[in-house]
């Protein structure tokens, strides 16, 4: 039992004195993990900082390059932000994306911005247009097109001190001349609204091209009914190529001047047909314009004859501080069949001049002058009679003579008011077969005071005069109205 006692004080002696080594050794593995732990940990944290650092410049570099595109650019509009697309899932969300950018070029020529608005429907060579800034333009989902569709509600009430032949319209063609039953009929009232246009605006500004395609109408289908529907342009645009229903090559829409008057001058071309043209530019203050166009004239005969299309030229200088010029040419069939069924023809032609002169920053002045033959039926007033050809009295068909002259004065009295002067004078010279009564002459008068009521709304008030002649010499006497007209644009 001694022995068996001995040896177990001694065994247990010996495990007492191994315990803190055992101890020791634990706690120096532990210590050794815990560093390496450390080193490991420490290590993430460097990679994570180099991390933060990469974002943190790429996110300065890209914001600098989009203020630098910012500012490189000509002009730039953005359309209005497209809302955030969410999935059904509350924990998924679409990234938002920018909305796409539009960068137009605004047209040398001047944009004048005037009552009865006849430059927005012109097509412009390069990428060009009158409104860099898209204003009331919307995106089309999924694809590069914008589009504006516009209404312009408009009513004018007019007095006349006698019958105009047309009382909705200024049409001096049409005065009764004195001796006429119609002739005369004291002071007469009226009231319409047949000004008022529908337009559709659809280009890609952010494709190449310069694609348009563009449609208007008004309701001045008729003499003398109200609201009757009358197409005015519809047409598309593509790299300088030009086809539909549209102004003619000839014409000059940036010369109109701003009259209250919805017809406008007598003196001023108007001629909307079928067209292919082309313009080409030569630099960003030169083009030119070629077009074949419908062969749209009028004859005193039974039937008209076209052997071929019009062909329209015109050439252009702009400058948005000087105004432009522009010098146009027409070439043309005029043809005619008798009674007897023989046909005839002749050829036509005619120049024509015009611009906008700006005199600082409140007066601008424009100019038209028009001389040919067969060409009368493209005038503002003798569109509405056979005045590009006829027979005289031994059997001759004529293209006839004619020439017209209009000048207008704008001044802005302020950012509210603005008045025009304007004037025009109209000669042709009808066949010797034509009759006694038949169109010589007539003048055109205007002026108005026009208040800009808001950017999209105006009124104005206009004294309107006008005069015919005959070729006997018989005349409408002066006749003179008083015109109110008011206009709205709901997205200019």
């Amino acid at each position: 039992m001694i022995h068996s006692s001995s040896s177990l004080r001694w065994a247990l002696l010996a495990s007492a004195l191994c315990i803190p080594t055992v101890v020791q050794a634990d706690d120096a593995q532990e210590i050794a993990e815990l560093r390496k732990s450390a080193t490991k940990m420490q290590k993430m944290m460097e990679q994570m900082q180099q991390r933060i650092a990469q974002l943190e410049s790429k996110q300065k570099q890209q914001t600098a390059e989009l203020a630098q595109a910012k500012k490189s650019a000509p002009v730039v509009a953005s359309l209005p932000p497209q809302p955030v697309l969410k999935s059904e899932s509350p924990t998924l969300e679409k990234e938002p994306t920018l909305p796409p950018q539009l960068l137009g070029k605004k047209a040398p020529v001047t944009y004048r911005r005037t009552f009865n608005d006849h430059q927005v429907p012109m097509s412009r060579p390069l990428d060009y247009t009158l409104d860099p800034d898209y204003n009331g333009y919307f995106s089309v989902p999924n694809t590069p097109i914008v589009m504006k569709l516009n209404a312009k509600p408009r009513v004018d009430a007019t007095y006349d001190n006698r019958n105009t032949g047309a009382p909705s319209r200024f049409i001096p063609a049409k005065f009764p001349l004195r001796g006429d039953s119609d002739f005369g009929g004291g002071g007469q009232f009226n009231m319409n609204a047949n000004g008022t246009q529908l337009i559709a605006d659809v280009r890609a500004p952010s494709e190449a091209g310069n694609f348009r395609f563009y449609y208007q109408n008004d309701f001045f289908g008729s003499d003398t009914g109200d609201m009757s529907y009358r197409l005015q342009h519809i047409y598309g645009q593509y790299y300088g190529l030009k086809v539909g229903y549209t102004t003619s090559a000839w014409e000059n829409g940036d010369v109109w001047p701003d009259t209250v008057d919805y017809e406008g001058p007598n003196a001023v071309i108007f001629a909307r047909r079928a067209v292919a043209q082309f313009t080409h530019a030569l630099n960003d203050s030169w083009n030119a314009t070629v077009g074949v166009e419908k062969p749209d004239f009028y004859v005193d005969a039974d039937q008209k004859l076209a052997s071929l299309p019009d062909f329209a030229f015109n050439t252009r200088w702009e400058d948005e501080k000087w105004g432009h010029i522009q010098i146009s040419s027409i070439l043309r069939d005029i043809g005619a069949r008798d009674a007897s069924g023989e046909d005839f023809h002749d050829f036509g032609w005619g120049l024509n001049a015009g611009f906008n002169l700006n005199l600082g920053e409140s007066d601008s002045v424009q100019f038209l002058g028009v001389y040919g033959e067969g060409v009368g039926g493209m005038g503002n007033d003798t569109s509405f009679l056979n005045s590009d050809g006829g027979f005289s009295s031994n059997g001759n068909f004529e293209a006839l003579p004619y020439w017209s002259l209009m000048g207008a004065w704008t001044h802005h009295w302020n950012d509210r008011f603005r008045s025009s002067l304007v004037y025009g004078h109209v000669n042709l010279d009808p066949a010797s077969g034509m009759g006694p009564d038949f169109y010589a002459t007539s003048n055109y008068g205007a002026a108005n005071v026009i208040w800009q009521l808001g950017d999209r709304w105006s009124l104005g008030l206009e004294g309107l005069y006008g005069f015919k002649e005959a070729v006997s010499g018989r005349n409408s006497d002066n006749i003179f109205r008083f015109q109110m007209g008011m206009v709205y644009s709901l997205f200019d």
